[in-house]
């Protein structure tokens, strides 16, 4: 895919914060004069919001992990035709809250041994990586309460509990070392200001 716009992630388990950080590096880029499309997964177009509903509500046994997979490949793949792909075109920076490095964790590791799966799914479908992926560091019984907190129905994935939670950050923390030359691990523990700040000072440095 050609693109001259640049095209970040923001991974991390639930409740970590990294929601909060995109929406905030969004209003900072836009500020400083650049164009912004601020997506999230699974979700960001039409069809994939569709999706989302189907995979995010409902009991937590209410999909297999494989069933899973395969939902979250058509709603990025539906994500990147028309909203991901058309705004790297157009020179835009996309900055998205999960994409592929989230099914990597949640069904290729933490719900199953589907790795190798999703990685041959991905290649298959979807080809495209982020540029940079921030991944905000959070303890994770700190990062599920927060998660609990918000109480809306989206809450499938956190009723799994804290060893899924568990089981997400250590395996983030291995993509890190991974895919080491588009990770930038942020330490979520501070105050989001300080967070914030962090996550500017990598981005700058990066904005063509």
């Amino acid at each position: 895919m050609s693109r001259s716009g640049l095209f970040l992630s923001f991974e991390g388990i639930d409740g970590s914060g990294k929601s909060t950080q995109a929406r905030l590096l969004a209003d900072r880029l836009r500020g400083a004069g650049r164009e912004v499309v601020l997506t999230r997964e699974p979700g960001g177009s039409a069809g994939a919001e569709e999706i989302r509903a189907l995979v995010l509500q409902g009991d937590p046994d209410r999909w297999s992990a494989e069933t899973e997979l395969l939902l979250f490949t058509a709603a990025r793949r539906d994500h990147l035709e028309r909203t991901i792909r058309p705004a790297l075109e157009a020179g835009k920076i996309v900055i998205c809250d999960r994409f592929a490095d989230s099914t990597r964790m949640y069904q290729g590791l933490s719900r199953g041994d589907l790795r190798g799966k999703v990685d041959a799914l991905h290649d298959l479908m979807i080809g495209v990586e982020p540029d940079l992926t921030l991944l905000i560091d959070m303890d994770p019984a700190i990062g599920l309460a927060r998660a609990k907190a918000r109480n809306t129905a989206e809450e499938r994935f956190e009723d799994f509990g804290q060893p899924l939670q568990e089981r997400m950050r250590a395996g983030f923390l291995e993509l890190a070392k991974e895919f080491a030359p588009r990770f930038h691990v942020i330490d979520g523990a501070r105050s989001p200001e300080a967070v914030a700040e962090s996550i500017w000072a990598t981005v700058s440095a990066r904005l063509p």
